[in-house]
């Protein structure tokens, strides 16, 4: 009679809520727990464990499936995959991506392909508001380790490719019996180092490394609308990747020249536009400084310093849906410092009608507070 399965939840250990980075982080735990490379007592047995956890992980992190065993157990799974026989060299080929080839898996050769594809390059443009507002296009020059012209990147003398590895006969892997047989490992060819191939000429050239420093000139296209900090990928203009492999990408960071006039709050500019008190107090037509030029705004009656006015689609271009922002103008009130003497009588003028409404409020603020000092007495 086969032994009942046990609850997956148990088996990695988290409540039936966990989310899948609190699964993942339990099975990575577990698996390395109960891997048979740290084994120190009964090897099947902690192969058993180790596929169990495996069994678990592949169910819980499927969301489908994970449905389908919360409402009915283990039987809501079957016939939909046969665990009984699972190879422990094919879990690690299904769950590479989070061991990292730590134990050398399938996926352990296969990775290392992938990372003989070159470095990405990073590099910095600075750029203007009106360059960030109709987007430009910027001309970078930089060195970088490229594919040799001579070799085409196989670092092999031309004439004479490279040859299968006789070791690992083309894999870029070999597979180990471990455990008096109970599992295969499988590990990276040291001959060819998983490439599969090794030269036996080297190129004179680039000296069998498939690469030559070069300067690179590249234009680069820069959307409306990026921000201080955001990056754009050129693809393929990374450094050349080992015999042959894939190039890495540039990635270009923006940087923005601060502006003398105008401050940027997301899709918005905003601006200070100085006014005189006679301006603020009666209204008037002021020009405003815009990205496109001058333009006209009229400002009411008795604004007031600080107060915020509003031109529609003045702003910066939104990156991806490239509705523009608005430009938001704040009004300063400049007091003059210098006045002529008929600037100054009109002043005293105004100043005598003001004062007559100061000092009724004043009287009338004293007032308030002999009553409140008599209704406590």
């Amino acid at each position: 009679m086969a032994a009942a399965k046990r609850d997956y939840y148990e088996v990695l250990g988290v409540a039936r809520t966990a989310d899948a980075d609190e699964i993942k982080r339990a099975y990575r735990r577990m698996a390395m727990k109960h891997h048979p490379d740290r084994a120190n007592g009964d090897k099947a047995a902690a192969e058993l464990a180790f596929k169990e956890c495996a069994e678990a992980y592949e169910v819980l992190s499927d969301a489908q499936r994970r449905r389908r065993y919360d409402q009915y157990g283990h039987q809501g799974l079957s016939g939909q995959h046969d665990f009984s026989h699972m190879d422990v060299t094919d879990i690690f080929t299904m769950f590479d991506d989070i061991f990292g080839g730590a134990f050398g898996g399938r996926g352990g050769a296969a990775r290392q392909r992938a990372t003989a594809r070159g470095f990405d390059l990073e590099t910095r443009v600075e750029l203007t508001l009106a360059e960030v507002a109709v987007g430009c296009d910027k001309t970078i020059e930089f060195e970088k380790q490229d594919r040799c012209e001579v070799c085409a990147g196989s670092g092999a003398k031309p004439g004479s490719p490279p040859i299968t590895c006789v070791q690992c006969g083309g894999q870029g892997r070999l597979a180990q019996q471990g455990f008096g047989g109970m599992f295969r490992m499988v590990v990276t060819c040291p001959n060819c180092r998983g490439r599969g191939v090794v030269v036996r000429d080297h190129c004179p050239s680039c000296g069998g490394t498939g690469r030559q420093l070069r300067r690179r000139t590249v234009v680069v296209k820069i959307p409306a609308g990026v921000h201080e900090g955001q990056a754009v990928r050129v693809s393929g203009e990374g450094e050349a990747g080992e015999a042959g492999a894939a190039a890495g990408d540039l990635h270009v960071y923006i940087s923005v020249r601060e502006h003398p006039i105008f401050s940027r709050h997301n899709n918005d500019l905003v601006c200070q536009v100085p006014v005189s008190f006679a301006e603020a107090a009666l209204g008037a037509k002021v020009d405003v400084p815009t990205l496109r030029g001058s333009e006209s705004m009229e400002i009411a009656p008795g604004t007031q310093h600080g107060e915020v006015f509003k031109l529609k689609n003045r702003g910066l271009p939104d990156l991806r849906s490239g509705r523009a922002g608005d430009q938001l103008v704040q009004i300063t009130i400049e007091v003059p410092r210098k006045l002529t003497d008929r600037q100054k009588q009109i002043l005293r003028e105004f100043a005598e009608t003001e004062e007559a409404q100061v000092n009724a409020q004043r009287k009338s603020f004293l007032d308030k507070i002999k009553g409140m000092f008599k209704a406590e007495a």
